[in-house]
């Protein structure tokens, strides 16, 4: 890994895009494209989980860039693109901006956390397996979007296996599954008295 990943630098180097009173998610394909899928995993995944996450439309359209992108990881693209439809759509800029101004001290304490550690599990073939969950994660934020702030659960998970990704950092995508197994396990109780 060239440089340090950090999660504050990403949510400042989007927010300080010249993008107008709208982000688009076409925004996020050019400005970090070169940085790998990871960061295009991680900031959707953000989108959805911050307060912008409440807006209408946010998760699902968070989840469906994710699941376009992810997709490409598990396909072996090099680079990413969106359909026509998809990345002309956005969110507030200014609302961003102001959950980036919200969060900024607890991903500047988050940042001293990521290093490259149990590598073995950032090989290819688990990159590969790890999009391909992440996928299908994404996918299932459009339902959840319906209920109040559930898709921030899968959101979470796969905040946390594109950082994992994005750092090199084993431990992260151990937690991000953690994540997904008490996610699956509390719908279940749920659905299941």
């Amino acid at each position: 890994m060239a440089e340090r990943m950090a999660l504050t630098g990403l949510l400042d180097q989007l927010d300080g895009a010249d993008s107008g009173d709208k982000i688009h998610l076409q925004d996020i394909i050019d400005n970090f494209a070169s940085r790998g899928f990871g960061p295009l995993l991680v900031l959707p995944a953000l989108i959805a989980l911050l307060p912008t996450g409440a807006i209408p439309g946010v998760p699902t359209l968070c989840g469906l860039f994710i699941a376009t992108v992810a997709s490409q990881l598990v396909l072996g693209k090099r680079t990413p693109w969106l359909p026509r439809r998809l990345r002309e759509r956005g969110f507030s800029h200014q609302r961003f901006h102001q959950a980036v101004a919200r969060v900024r001290p607890w991903t500047q304490r988050f940042d001293r956390l990521l290093k490259p550690r149990l590598q073995a599990l950032t090989s290819p073939l688990v990159r590969r397996l790890v999009a391909a969950l992440a996928a299908l994660l994404a996918l299932s934020m459009i339902p959840l979007e319906l209920l109040p702030f559930a898709a921030a659960i899968p959101a979470l998970a796969i905040a946390l296996l594109g950082l994992g990704l994005a750092a090199d950092d084993g431990l992260l995508i151990v937690i991000g599954l953690a994540v997904v197994a008490f996610g699956a396990f509390a719908i279940w109780r749920w659905l299941l008295p």
